[in-house]
């Protein structure tokens, strides 16, 4: 059992702490915008912060958000196993993303990871459960763990996240299409409201 438990309300901490920091002028508006899409795309796609999350693209995201059901093409190079697959983008997500893309090239890379990462170091957002520091992992943690809550499919849910899908089953016999992401994801997340 991972020490790590990371609830719905640390998740809303740190969109607190992002929010007040603005509001304070500690954070100017882009960073507070994205570091809030970032808190938000994280907790409900369980992408890895480094692998994934670092390497998309304004392109990308424009280019799901525009999609009757959005989801992200990750590619193989911005995934931890090379696996490309659909990521669903929740509707609280696309809210927070849309303000992203005004202006920005398609090739621009879409969070400010690296940013976001050291306002994390210095500032002291903490879990509930276990008192220590929130780091960027911890989202996807969020979203593993809170997918044990809302009953979120297994298969759905191992694609999405890239976990334990190496076996032949995965390489010979699935095959995930657009749409049916997109709908079993939502049939488990679409209830869940982040607030900050």
């Amino acid at each position: 059992m991972t020490a790590r438990i990371v609830t719905k309300e640390d998740v809303e901490n740190i969109l607190s702490a992002v929010n007040r920091a603005c509001r304070k002028g500690d954070l100017d508006t882009y960073h507070y915008l994205n570091y809030k899409a970032m808190v938000l795309f994280g907790a409900f796609t369980a992408q890895r912060p480094l692998a994934t999350i670092a390497r998309l693209t304004v392109g990308q995201l424009r280019e799901a958000v525009a999609m009757k059901r959005p989801v992200v093409d990750v590619l193989p190079w911005q995934d931890k196993i090379r696996m490309q697959h659909y990521c669903p983008l929740h509707p609280q997500v696309v809210g927070a993303i849309l303000p992203l893309l005004d202006s920005r090239q398609d090739d621009a890379l879409a969070f400010e990871k690296l940013s976001f990462q050291q306002w994390l170091r210095y500032h002291e957002v903490r879990l509930l459960k276990s008192n220590v520091r929130i780091v960027m992992g911890d989202l996807r943690k969020f979203a593993e763990q809170h997918g044990d809550v809302v009953g979120w499919n297994e298969s759905n849910r191992a694609y999405i996240l890239t976990h334990g899908v190496r076996g032949i089953e995965w390489s010979n016999y699935r095959h995930q299409l657009l749409e049916n992401v997109h709908n079993v994801y939502m049939r488990y997340w679409s209830d869940v409201e982040l607030s900050e």
